[in-house]
């Protein structure tokens, strides 16, 4: 599959304040740098929990019908990922499970032709579920015709930097201090340091396969 931000987490201003006041900083020389520094640590965050902190807006790119297991022709071995979207199994009765979560809202599901025009998908089109997790799966039928579908979603755990739980946001925060601390180093740690793994891993979810 292939996923793009549509429109990246609002970071408020009271982010970077606080990034600021934990390094002591007090001019604004920096900024741009440090803000940088919070998009990564909530990339890293989402990745080590399982969840996407700040609300954001997706777009993700599925092979149609959803869940089928058939072997694709050539001419779709680069578009749909050969061979890493065509796992599908009987039980998955043709549900495609979006790659990020908690998914708070589905926006639209259009067909996209051999050409990349786009076309909107009417509700009847398509079946979708939410989970109590925020997983969202979605279902395609063959009957449809379509070769490709781009799915928009609305994923996060909270709107606004205030409204994150404080062992998240306090995660963040610590992540990104330790990276502009680690600027000039030989090079950066692979993992986040332990400090911060401690303040997240109550939110982990583990991913199936």
């Amino acid at each position: 599959m292939t996923r793009v931000i549509v429109t990246p987490p609002v970071l408020a201003p009271a982010a970077l304040a606080e990034l600021k006041d934990w390094l002591g900083i007090t001019i604004s020389a920096d900024d741009a740098g440090l803000t940088s520094l919070l998009g990564t640590a909530l990339e890293v965050c989402a990745d080590y929990i399982g969840m996407v902190p700040l609300i954001a807006t997706y777009e993700e790119m599925l092979c149609v019908p959803t869940g089928r297991s058939a072997m694709p022709g050539p001419a779709d071995w680069q578009s749909c990922h050969f061979p890493g979207d065509w796992h599908g199994r009987a039980s998955h009765h043709g549900w495609h499970r979006l790659g990020l979560r908690p998914v708070s809202a589905l926006i639209s599901v259009e067909a996209l032709s051999s050409t990349g025009a786009r076309s909107a998908l009417s509700d009847t089109q398509y079946a979708v579920r939410i989970d109590g997790d925020g997983q969202c799966a979605i279902r395609i039928p063959a009957a449809i015709g379509l070769d490709r579908a781009v799915v928009r979603f609305s994923a996060g755990l909270a709107d606004q930097w205030s409204s994150l739980p404080e062992s998240l946001r306090h995660g963040i925060m610590r992540l990104a201090a330790h990276q502009y601390r680690q600027r000039e180093s030989a090079g950066a740690d692979a993992l986040p340091p332990a400090s911060v793994t401690a303040l997240w891993r109550p939110w982990r979810r583990m991913r199936l396969a």
